[in-house]
């Protein structure tokens, strides 16, 4: 019964000695070595791997020119050649093999030369934009990272500042499962790819949301972490191992981990290792040994891992210096990712991350595992002529100094590869395409009770809107997409209704019964369930709305969510994210509830928001609005309405609610242009002189 029945007999083992009062281990750390076996059935195809090599070729060689270029250019404009080279092979094999033309792939944003690299090869991108890198100002250039605003034909999604990506894409594989559940789109064997550095994990937001994608199953979700075990400044963890960190976190969060350490030349050696010493050896290594080895050269390697004991020496007699420096880490290794992609698509059940152990500004020659190698930009005539040979680049000599962008010939088995692949694999990747619908909207009468005076009878506008909300949510043609988006606020906010009337979406349905199901009102989870209750996060409420708010481009199909959120909670918190809304040409409502005076007892200074909303003026998508009374709620939510969803306008609405309560007057005639634009007459004053 293989693997699964030694795993069910070794935790029965565990739990039994538990339970006699043994202090087992955590087992949550396997040893440092590659999870999947070197006889695994999942191979590359042997037919087409030198040709790919010899796409790579072209691949590496542009992304490592275009930055160059760009700082001979404009020196000091930036650009990264050694996060892209420690990629390169991870990203060629993702291409060539494993990501679909409907798959969302949240890039690694330092690595983006190498993904414009590509596009050229492909024949996506031109000379006159590779020779643009950062320069996009006149139109025409490429965006330094990942930008669907300035590119949203290209880039999918936004992944700088670190740590966005990883958030982002976990809600996102989520709101692919709701769309499911919904009935609205099938997951089939869509993924979401998320690429990460391991220095990235340090960004409290790259590891936040790990347990909600265990607990709701999202195996349609995989990580791919690129361990090159370099920062900007230094080492990601020098004296410990991050690969064996992160291992701990993801797996005790309950994903499906593969490390890809060690390359195939390290197979036979460990293989000989029988006695374990040389895998106990490496297990006892720091990560800031493995840096030093890998800028120090074989002679260093030799002597740091296998001199000095003869158990150890024995495994490597027959290798040359030359042999054990072809001994790359497996993130350098096409047989090893092409296994570990193989294995990752193919699980099911939780999500899948893969650890692959790399060199940071890998072929570079000097600027290989340096301190300094993340802000290298160019290189000398020595070093592009390593680089050439190393990757079997076909150029001459005399041609490496003037960088030029090279692509194989139309007729070349590269060309047909190429073409082959996305055949085969669907559209070309990264690609954003947009599916406007012009959604029939409700019309401002609709909301006629909103419109008129409340006389005597004191609301708050948070209260209109929860009326306006419930309203919409049983509107004939936009219903089913109004998506309720609510951070563990409903009952503060008075959205507690909603709960019964439309759910809230749990994959598992209701497992339980609430303590107040014999309430009215009752907490009512369901797995056709329309509200997104996320509970205690921003960031996490966030992104689940960013997913919702770009479903046009990602799903090509629009949705209408509405986050509702503690105002003083919204901004301070989470600024960068609504930034990362904004690239991604976002479409929805952010509700900032308990703005301004706020008249929860007890709540003190700190909860009377004041700023959220000039926070909200400095984003240049957003329309930011602080409506007053009813009626002025009810002529900006609608007007949102129909610039987002009919006019397909790429903006998005902050909008405050207050829980105040007072009376509201009846909408003055004529004001609702006023209103949209940010001013109107409200009352004409009497009397000579009167200033407003």
């Amino acid at each position: 019964e293989g693997g699964s029945k030694a795993d069910f007999l070794l935790r029965e083992l565990t739990q039994k000695a538990r339970a006699l009062g043994v202090d087992t281990s955590p087992g949550v750390l396997s040893p440092y070595a590659n999870t999947l076996s070197a006889d695994h059935p999942d191979q590359l195809p042997r037919d087409e791997s030198l040709v790919a090599r010899n796409v790579a070729a072209y691949v590496r060689w542009n992304a490592m020119a275009m930055v160059a270029k760009a700082n001979l250019k404009n020196h000091g404009i930036g650009g990264h050649i050694a996060s892209y080279a420690s990629y390169s092979s991870i990203y060629e094999v993702g291409f060539n093999w494993f990501f679909k033309g409907d798959d969302l792939v949240y890039f690694q944003g330092h690595s983006s030369p190498g993904i414009y690299a590509r596009a050229y090869v492909e024949g996506k991108l031109t000379d006159e934009q590779l020779n643009h890198f950062r320069e996009e100002v006149d139109g025409g250039g490429l965006s330094s990272y990942p930008h669907p605003h300035l590119m949203p034909h290209f880039w999918q999604f936004p992944t700088v500042s670190m740590g966005l990506g990883p958030l982002m894409g976990i809600y996102q594989a989520r709101f692919m499962k709701y769309l499911e559940a919904r009935g609205f789109k099938e997951v089939k064997d869509r993924k979401v790819w998320v690429f990460m550095g391991d220095g990235e994990s340090d960004e409290p937001e790259s590891l936040a949301a790990l347990s909600l994608a265990a607990r709701e199953h999202l195996d349609n979700l995989i990580f791919v972490v690129n361990a090159n075990l370099q920062r900007l400044d230094g080492p990601v963890r020098g004296n410990d191992k991050i690969i064996q960190e992160l291992e701990g976190k993801f797996r005790g969060a309950g994903w499906n981990v593969i490390k890809v350490i060690w390359g195939t030349e390290w197979d036979s050696i460990l293989e000989r290792d029988t006695k374990g010493v040389l895998l106990q050896k490496l297990s006892s290594m720091v990560d800031g040994e493995f840096q030093a080895i890998q800028a120090k050269g074989p002679a260093y390697l030799r002597e740091k891992i296998f001199s000095g004991d003869e158990y150890l020496e024995s495994l490597i007699k027959d290798k040359s210096d030359k042999d054990l420096w072809q001994m790359t880490r497996g993130g350098h290794d096409p047989r090893k990712i092409y296994t570990a992609f193989s294995s990752a698509v193919k699980h099911k059940g939780v999500p899948t991350v893969v650890l692959f152990k790399t060199i940071k500004g890998y072929g570079m020659v000097r600027g290989e595992a340096s301190m300094g190698a993340h802000n290298v930009k160019s290189m000398d005539r020595e070093a592009l002529l390593a680089f050439r040979d190393l990757y079997h680049v076909p150029l001459a000599d005399d041609q490496v100094e003037a960088l030029p962008f090279i692509k194989p010939d139309a007729k070349s088995p590269e060309a047909a590869f190429l073409k082959h692949r996305r055949e085969v694999l669907g559209n070309f990747l990264p690609s954003r395409t947009e599916v406007n619908e012009q959604l029939p909207m409700p019309e401002l009468s609709d909301f006629s009770e909103m419109l008129v005076s409340t006389e005597k009878r004191e609301i708050s506008t948070t209260m209109a809107f929860v009326r306006m909300l419930t309203r919409l949510v049983k509107d004939k043609n936009i219903g089913d997409r109004i998506v309720p988006i609510i951070p563990d606020e409903a009952r503060t906010f008075g959205m507690e209704g909603l709960f019964r009337q439309i759910g809230i979406y749990a994959p598992h349905g209701q497992l339980y019964e609430p303590a107040d199901s014999e309430d009215l009102m009752w907490y009512r989870e369901d797995a056709k369930g329309q509200i997104l209750e996320e509970g205690i996060t921003e960031a996490g409420a966030t992104a689940s709305w960013i997913a919702a708010a770009t479903s046009y481009a990602n799903h090509h199909h629009t949705m209408i969510p509405f986050y509702t959120f503690y105002s003083m909670f919204g901004f301070q918190r989470i600024g960068d994210l609504i930034w990362a809304a904004g690239d991604s040409r976002s479409k929805g409502f952010l509700m900032g509830a308990t703005a301004g005076r706020t008249t929860l007892l007890g709540e003190g200074l700190q909860h009377q928001d004041g700023h959220g909303l000039l926070m909200a003026s400095t984003v240049p998508t957003i329309q930011a609005y602080d409506p007053t009374f009813s009626y002025e709620l009810a002529v900006i939510i609608q007007d949102g309405l129909k610039r987002m969803y009919t006019d397909n306008e790429d903006v998005f609405y902050y909008i405050t609610l207050m829980n105040e309560n007072y009376t509201h007057p009846q909408m003055p005639k004529g004001a609702e242009e006023g209103i949209r634009k940010g001013a109107y007459l409200f009352s004409k004053g009497k009397g000579e002189g009167r200033k407003a």
